[in-house]
């Protein structure tokens, strides 16, 4: 049932009628965010994952959201948990049903599961909850460039989902640091330390992330990403590892 539900979601007419749907109904703002020019293209979630684990000789790796198993089946670590409710991996479940089971600690655990803000919170908040000290935390599709790329519910093949307002949130927050990786489609990265860059958006910052407008994404979007290049992304490994 859920493969089949899986399939009619993300099917040429579905997403034709929900397209409609958000030209009728969405927000009526409708730029597209030019491509960062830091931005690089041959970097791959996978490379990026196998390196940070080689470099910085992780032990253990959990990953929400398998899909296909694209990621997963080649990542280049013994102590693997893949999670996933409907294809790839090796636990098949929800990952909240996963959290709510799950006792082991991890080194570095890779968000890609339902690109809807509320989970993708949910997800965080448990990650951080089995991170092993020093850990980090990856989350997938944080830079969208078009109102479609990240509306929801979902309505074209290429498909962030909304996750950039998590990282929005994570940003006002005092005690995690929290950046996007300009590579792939935009990886955020979590390291569990004082935050040095809080992001202000009100003066108590008592904001209601979930409200926020692709509009508002379009007019802060180097602000509320924290963008940074792959250098810098793995310097600040290097400093949160060694500190």
């Amino acid at each position: 049932m859920k493969n089949k539900i899986n399939r009619l979601v993300t099917s040429k007419n579905y997403l034709r009628l929900i397209s409609f749907y958000h030209k009728f109904f969405g927000e009526k703002f409708r730029k597209e965010i030019s491509v960062p020019k830091i931005f690089d293209s041959k970097i791959h979630r996978l490379n990026l994952i196998n390196k940070i684990i080689s470099d910085f000789q992780l032990k253990s790796y959990l990953e929400i959201g398998c899909d296909q198993d694209e990621v997963f089946s080649k990542v280049n670590i013994e102590n693997k948990v893949g999670v996933d409710p409907v294809s790839g991996g090796n636990v098949r479940s929800t990952s909240d049903a996963f959290f709510k089971k799950n006792s082991d600690f991890f080194d570095l655990i890779f968000i890609d599961g339902l690109h809807e803000y509320s989970q993708v919170k949910k997800d965080i908040i448990n990650s951080l909850k089995i991170l092993n000290s020093k850990g980090i935390i990856l989350i997938h599709d944080c830079m969208p460039l078009s109102y479609l790329d990240q509306a929801i519910p979902r309505g074209q093949r290429k498909w962030n989902g909304d996750v950039w307002k998590s990282i929005v949130e994570l940003r006002a927050r005092n005690d995690v640091f929290t950046c996007v990786g300009c590579f792939d489609q935009g990886i955020g990265m979590i390291l569990k330390r004082k935050n040095d860059q809080v992001l202000k958006l009100s003066e108590d910052n008592n904001f209601i992330f979930k409200d926020l407008s692709y509009e508002n994404y379009y007019q802060n979007f180097d602000k509320y990403l924290n963008l940074i290049d792959h250098n810098k992304f793995f310097e600040l490994i290097k400093d949160y590892r060694i500190s």
